[in-house]
């Protein structure tokens, strides 16, 4: 529980931090704010943001040149202030600059009882990519009982100890907050990937169904155990501000905590919670609703907002997803009908998570602003009197050139303002 920075390391930190702090003070963030509020709230008219994640991207966007501190805690803690004020110096899209410096509980969740080990591999130029799991189970009907439920640990004293390091060093420039998600891996298909490889629950849906359908009784029955431990441990911190439930779709709402809210303990249905199966992407609807649909119900059953899928098209599998509980965004990928899922969600408030095709910005040097912007058009043709955002994401090269995201808003911005029709 001891972190050792420099004196010059507490200098550069403090300098960051006062800059992060002036950055979140700006008018512009107050307008965005409002933005994703009225956006998450239903309100009628709202013109779509535009966010850009980077973190794919960071051999471009954060390069070893442009950090100061020497020290593991130093660099940790410059990362995390310089993605904002990068964020908003080089990208300006409609991400809210924080005026906390959040940090998350020093929990330890040992969640099925054995380990599953990764290996990754380099690319050309030396960045981590390609990985792989090593899956505990090879035989779902020998090796399913391997599994155990969670157990879960809190380290209150060394996250309060990290919690006054950080205060010490620039609280009353910028506020250090304690913030959560609702724990439990909800994602439950990925849990089975990990775990036995996609391959053979694949085959495993016709060869031992029963089995199947007991380790997806068990993931879920997992997941609502370690959700409840988070709840009843009081590690719970509203997520209903500048916080993202998934892919930086951000969460600002007056619709949560609920309207019972007793102030303290948070509960996990005053909370946004978050789930996906892109591993079934190669199913069919009746298989999905057999295998997952009834597991994804129960695990999403406690959250008070739900923002559903990631890169997994949506209208193979919309009947069962339209009836998820509390569903509120609706992730739109590139693989996705957009035509069809406008359709379906006109008349709601259910948001249209649009994620644009990533090879705009990381296959040619320099963005294609005619494509790009026809690409944008496509979506705003589709989603008439819908409620929009787009979150450009996955993108794992802009070939050193930090031109092509800020383009890309410019023009997403300007086509949203010539054709977009709430």
């Amino acid at each position: 529980m001891e972190w050792q920075i420099s004196t010059d390391e507490r200098a550069t930190l403090r300098d960051l931090a006062k800059v992060q702090a002036e950055y979140a003070a700006l008018p512009v963030m107050a307008q965005r704010k409002r933005t994703w509020y009225d956006l998450n709230d239903g309100c009628p008219g709202v013109l779509p943001p535009v966010i850009v994640e980077t973190w794919t991207f960071d051999r471009d966007f954060m390069p070893t040149e442009v950090f100061r501190c020497a020290s593991e805690a130093g660099q940790a803690i410059e990362r995390q202030l310089l993605r904002n004020i990068r964020n908003h110096e080089l990208i300006d899209d409609d991400k809210v600059i924080p005026d906390t410096f959040d940090i998350g509980w020093c929990v330890d969740i040992d969640e099925f009882g054995v380990p599953i080990e990764t290996e990754t591999v380099r690319d050309a130029e030396g960045i981590e990519t390609g990985y792989r799991f090593l899956h505990p189970i090879t035989d779902l009907t020998r090796d399913l009982d391997l599994l155990k439920p969670a157990v879960c640990r809190v380290d209150r004293q060394q996250t309060m100890a990290w919690k006054a390091f950080l205060e010490d060093l620039f609280g009353e420039v910028l506020p250090v907050c304690i913030r959560t998600g609702t724990y439990g891996g909800t994602m439950l298909t990925h849990k089975v990937v990990e775990l036995m490889g996609m391959e053979a629950y694949l085959i495993a849906m016709y060869d031992c169904p029963d089995h199947v359908h007991r380790l997806m009784a068990f993931l879920r029955d997992n997941a609502l155990h370690v959700m409840r431990w988070a709840e009843a441990e009081g590690l719970l911190r509203l997520n209903n501000g500048n916080q993202d439930s998934f892919g930086s779709s951000y969460n600002f709402t007056n619709r949560l905590p609920r309207s019972d809210y007793p102030g303290s303990p948070v509960r996990l249905l005053d909370m946004w919670g978050t789930s996906n199966s892109q591993e079934t992407v190669g199913i069919s609807p009746k298989m999905f609703h057999e295998f997952c649909y009834p597991y994804y119900r129960d695990v999403c059953e406690p959250m008070g907002l739900l923002y559903y899928g990631c890169c997994e098209p949506a209208h193979p599998f919309w009947e069962d997803i339209q009836q998820l509980p509390h569903l509120k965004k609706m992730s739109i990928s590139r693989w996705c009908d957009q035509a069809y899922m406008g359709e379906a969600l006109r008349g709601t408030e259910v948001v249209y998570s649009r994620k644009p095709d990533p090879n705009y910005l990381s296959v040619d040097v320099k963005l294609d602003e005619d494509a790009w912007a026809s690409h944008i058009r496509q979506t705003l043709e589709a989603t008439r009197g819908v409620f929009v955002e787009f979150i450009i994401r996955d993108v794992y090269t802009i070939h050193d050139n930090l031109d092509n995201p800020r383009r890309a808003v410019e023009i997403a911005r300007r086509e949203i303002e010539q054709h977009y029709r709430p």
